[in-house]
């Protein structure tokens, strides 16, 4: 089987029952350490611990079983640690995570538009738990590189079609009403290499360009009602950034209109951080991550989509035949697996549980199916709350290995009906010239050994 292309399924696979995996980035060296210690008895462990799980088919987990032989030193000798006094308040006075988990990060491809600056970093998706994504964890994606700006000496403007320009300070919007909602980002160029065969090793390079955070802001709409903007459903918005760039989007003033696009200051209970946007940043749900303005500096109101460079040039869908689609920037309905994915390792044939996101640029999660024989047969995942309106969604489902060949998939269904496409399905209508909106079914090949490699089903 090609690596980059996989037309059909081992006629050995079988659906099962599924335990977390390894973190990811493994070397050799370290897969055969962590093999060495479960020959040495963790085998049994983890056999033992899932043994109540799985009688009679069971999912849940029944708790940890009695350990035989020696025992564990772990756990019957109290570490020093255990013994003495620890560490005082942290005098940096910012949290930082445990040591040990330093490799929890995000990380740059230089296979990517560049500026002088390296302009992407993925999240880390294989590592983080539920739906938030930490904010020093948040992915990234710069036009000219990142700015720390001045809150006092930032400033706010509305204009064009409205019968009083206005301009605002941080403290005034700090001042007024806010509201926080929780909602996912994605870049528009996320999973973009997969459209040319191109099996990116793991999902944090092949989806990271996604995070979700909770953002506080006022909604776009009070602004414009304060200045006397004309709100008619036909007229739009253009949102401009202060970066070196001057990232210009347009947006639909019914889009506006609908309360939900914020001018936001806050991401995940403090100021957003330089990187996404400090001290101010346009969130609009839904709509893919190059119109969330970061360093927003300004907002007019027009009559017409104003075709900015980033809008005639780039972020742009190209068809069969030639044509290029403009303004196509919902993110469509999406998931994938995170665990297991790629680079990571299954020690051992027994339980593990099937984890992974989903999300739609249209609404709620309705329903995600997860495959483990290439989409011979689907079952389906239990999402795990909360289930909101253009938001991450955690899903699971529980597998039993039985050490043969699988592939593993994952298909979103939002609440409109909409259902996530093949790669056929998708390549059908958009053909492979494309860069943005790839919202494909993604595979992951589990092999004999428990190596999980990124691979292709058509």
């Amino acid at each position: 089987m090609e690596d980059h292309q996989l037309q059909m399924a081992p006629a050995s696979l079988r659906a099962g029952r599924l335990r977390k995996a390894p973190e990811n980035f493994l070397g050799a060296n370290d897969i055969r350490t962590v093999r060495a210690e479960a020959r040495r008895g963790r085998r049994d462990f983890i056999r033992n611990s899932f043994a109540a799980a799985m009688a009679g088919g069971a999912a849940a987990y029944a708790g940890a079983q009695e350990t035989v032989g020696q025992g564990d030193p772990a756990i019957l000798e109290l570490p020093k640690w255990s013994t003495s006094l620890g560490k005082p308040v942290a005098m940096t006075g910012y949290g930082r995570p445990s040591k040990y988990e330093g490799n929890v990060q995000r990380r740059r491809s230089p296979g990517l538009t560049q500026t002088t600056q390296a302009s992407v970093s993925f999240a880390p998706l294989q590592s983080l738990f539920g739906i938030v994504t930490p904010s020093g964890l948040h992915f990234e994606r710069h036009h000219q590189g990142w700015v720390d700006v001045d809150p006092q000496q930032h400033r706010f403007m509305v204009n064009g079609m409205v019968r009083k320009p206005m301009v605002f300070t941080m403290d005034d919007l700090m001042r007024m009403p806010s509201v926080s909602r929780f909602y996912f980002i994605e870049c528009g160029a996320n999973t973009g290499m997969n459209w040319g065969n191109v099996a990116v090793p793991t999902v944090q390079y092949s989806h990271g360009m996604l995070s979700c955070s909770e953002f506080t802001g006022v909604p776009l709409i009070r602004l414009l009602e304060m200045a006397g903007a004309d709100l008619d459903g036909r007229r739009f918005v253009l949102a401009e950034g202060a970066d070196g760039s001057s990232m210009t989007r347009t947006i639909p003033m019914s889009l506006v209109k609908s309360g939900e696009v914020l001018v936001a200051y806050g991401q995940n209970g403090e100021m957003l951080r330089p990187q996404n946007g400090y001290p101010l940043r346009l969130v609009v749900p839904g709509v893919q991550g190059v119109s969330w303005i970061k360093w927003l500096r300004r907002v007019e109101v027009g009559d017409e989509p104003w075709g900015s460079k980033d809008e005639a040039v780039h972020y742009i869908d190209l068809m069969p035949g030639g044509q290029h689609r403009q303004y196509t920037s919902i993110q469509e309905c999406k998931s994938v697996i995170t665990t297991p994915s790629g680079g990571q390792v299954l020690l051992d044939k027994g339980y593990y549980s099937i984890t992974g996101l989903a999300w739609s640029g249209r609404g709620k999660i309705r329903r995600v199916d997860v495959s483990v024989d290439g989409g011979r047969n689907w079952k389906t995942a239990q999402l795990q709350e909360p289930v909101m309106d253009k938001c991450l969604t955690r899903f699971r489902l529980d597998w039993v290995w039985d050490g043969k060949p699988a592939i593993v998939q994952s298909r979103a269904i939002d609440d409109t009906g909409y259902v996530q496409p093949s790669y056929k399905q998708l390549r059908d209508v958009r053909g492979t010239g494309n860069v943005y909106h790839n919202n494909a079914i993604q595979s992951w090949l589990v092999q004999e050994n428990g190596e999980v490699k990124h691979v292709q089903v058509a």
